[in-house]
């Protein structure tokens, strides 16, 4: 019998005598993030859960037309095969009368690497006596348009394309909803608001939750004296559920304007959203964080994720909001774009500029020279490796041990049997003495990370 056959036999027998110490949670493959505490028992030494702010790029969209003007805003970006789209109301407000500057319109601005965009001259809607304009909508919900490509396997082609927007004709408030066989030519898809119940005057949006299978939107309505956000769901984008309150556990209360909530690309079982936090002595904004595992109870993080002081004109009565959308540009496999507003109200127009997160790099386990450790509840996974996200000092390095749920160490799998991580690396295997992992899939087991000088973004076990 081979040293390998005996350490994994060795293994096996003290997972099999805890498999009842905990109910484990099933991760299967699936990427992991420490967006929130879901799956973390226990930090110790010098280490924590630490919130990283997306770095300011360049500004990519002016919105200087005739029919935009500097209370453009609510945009919304998403990728459509090799194009990128993006939705934003056109308006300006004129500080000397104190009166809006035009009619509000729905413009539309597109894309092909996600930094340099233009504005196509549609024909579709006249403004100043001329089609020549972006407007891709004019009418009820131009307000507020946020427009998302349906991802339903069975969604109709005259419908693939859909939208939400606040309206209020005849004095019936609510959100209505349109559709599109191409993102461009729009119409309602039904006369009367589909939810009424909300106050909805800031971005509300929906989408196709491709793991509850279902249409999930959200939108706001004031509760207690705050700001804050309900969801509802539907089969069919028309007929909607009863609106429920998010919940957030252990956060304090705040005013929360827009919520732009979506799944994690890289792993859709995480809806992210960036919240806008609202202050009302001063009128100004600032995005912040927030995750959940079911889209109803979000962990939400303290610190501003831009803050007013980043570049730049973000200090204004609400002057930075983050867009709706969150983007894999091309040529640019580390990184994921985001982008935020500035400038709003303070001159003829306003601005969007791009951020970049690092992949996965919302949050981190992080540990300082000192070293820390982060201990996971017990888990149940399938493939036959661990890979990581990490970024570890030349000093630091990071080491993973396996262990049953009462904390004894995997013979092979300890972290005196695991080579150390250095450098930085987005997918890099775990490597131990005692080989692959594959005969301890679908055991209940715990995870725990020992760094030094290091950032651990993400984890996931893959089969080769």
């Amino acid at each position: 019998m081979t040293r390998y056959t005996v350490v994994l036999s060795l293994s096996l027998l003290a997972l099999a005598d805890t498999a009842d110490a905990a109910d484990p949670i099933s991760i299967g493959s699936r990427l992991e993030l420490f967006v929130d505490r879901h799956l973390v028992e226990s930090l110790d030494g010098d280490a924590a859960l630490k919130l990283h702010r997306p770095q300011p790029r360049e500004v990519v969209l002016t919105t200087d037309e005739p029919w935009e003007g500097n209370t453009s805003a609510y945009y919304t970006f998403f990728q459509d095969g090799d194009l990128y789209r993006a939705y934003y109301r056109g308006a300006h407000y004129d500080e000397k009368t104190a009166k809006a500057g035009h009619r509000e319109v729905t413009c539309y601005a597109e894309s092909r690497d996600g930094i340099h965009w233009t504005k196509p001259e549609l024909g579709i809607f006249e403004f100043g006596g001329s089609k020549k304009n972006n407007i891709v909508w004019d009418g009820i919900g131009t307000h507020c348009f946020a427009a998302f490509k349906d991802a339903n396997p069975v969604c109709p082609p005259d419908a693939r394309y859909k939208g939400i927007a606040r309206g209020r004709p005849r004095g019936e408030k609510g959100l209505y909803v349109f559709k599109s066989p191409d993102g461009i030519h729009w119409s309602m898809m039904h006369d009367d608001p589909v939810i009424t119940l909300g106050d909805f005057d800031s971005q509300n949006l929906a989408f196709w939750d491709p793991v509850r299978k279902l249409y999930v939107a959200y939108h706001r309505r004031s509760r207690d004296g705050k700001r804050d956000i309900m969801t509802e769901t539907s089969t069919d984008f028309l007929t909607w559920t009863e609106p429920v309150y998010l919940d957030y556990p252990g956060a304090p209360k705040e005013h929360l304007y827009t919520n732009a909530i979506l799944p994690y690309s890289r792993a859709p079982h995480i809806r992210l959203g960036f919240p806008t936090r609202y202050q009302p002595k001063n009128s100004q904004v600032e995005p912040t964080l927030m995750a959940s595992r079911d889209g109803l109870t979000f962990h939400r993080w303290p610190e501003a994720l831009i803050p007013i002081s980043a570049p730049k004109d973000r200090d204004g009565n609400r002057s930075n909001y983050m867009t709706w959308g969150l983007l894999d540009l091309p040529g640019r496999t580390r990184g994921l774009s985001v982008y935020a507003s500035e400038a709003y109200y303070t001159g003829p127009d306003s601005r969007v500029r791009r951020f970049t997160f690092r992949v996965d790099g919302f949050v981190s386990f992080h540990a300082s020279m000192r070293g820390g450790t982060l201990l996971t509840k017990t888990l149940q996974f399938t493939g036959d490796r661990l890979v990581l996200n990490y970024d570890a000092s030349k000093a630091g390095g990071v080491r993973v041990q396996l262990e049953t749920s009462e904390g004894q160490s995997l013979d092979g799998y300890s972290l005196a049997d695991c080579g150390p991580l250095r450098g930085d690396a987005v997918e890099q295997a775990v490597v131990w003495n005692g080989g692959a992992v594959e005969e301890l899939a679908g055991k209940p087991l715990r995870i725990r990370f020992e760094a030094r000088s290091a950032d651990v973004y993400s984890f996931r076990f893959t089969s080769r």
